[in-house]
């Protein structure tokens, strides 16, 4: 199994709207990637490794694939419309991470 994490990192002058995120944008990555998503996630930073610090990430997606090529095959068809919705729920250019689970 792969994972597709969508990382958007905190800072300054950084803005996230997690209703849209959650309401609008999953819910269209999702129904976009059909079948071939085992399973999605999203996660809202709060806090940092040490007490008081400010989350690495504002907020973070995954999703669960079988292999690479399923993830690929789905979402190519599709990238220019999910990357397209970005703008409207964050000024964070997101980092993709693609790992393979080990456990």
């Amino acid at each position: 199994m792969i994972k597709v994490s969508v990382l958007y990192p905190n800072g300054e002058g950084k803005t996230f709207d997690m209703e849209y995120y959650l309401g609008t944008h999953i819910p269209m990555v999702l129904q976009l990637l059909g079948d071939a998503c085992k399973k999605g996630a999203a996660e809202q930073g709060i806090a940092g490794g040490t007490p008081g610090s400010a989350p690495t990430y504002t907020a973070m997606g995954h999703m669960y694939f079988e292999k690479l090529e399923d993830f690929n095959s789905a979402f190519s068809p599709h990238a220019s419309e999910i990357m397209g919705d970005i703008p409207n729920y964050t000024n964070i250019a997101p980092v993709i991470q693609i790992s393979e689970v080990k456990l």
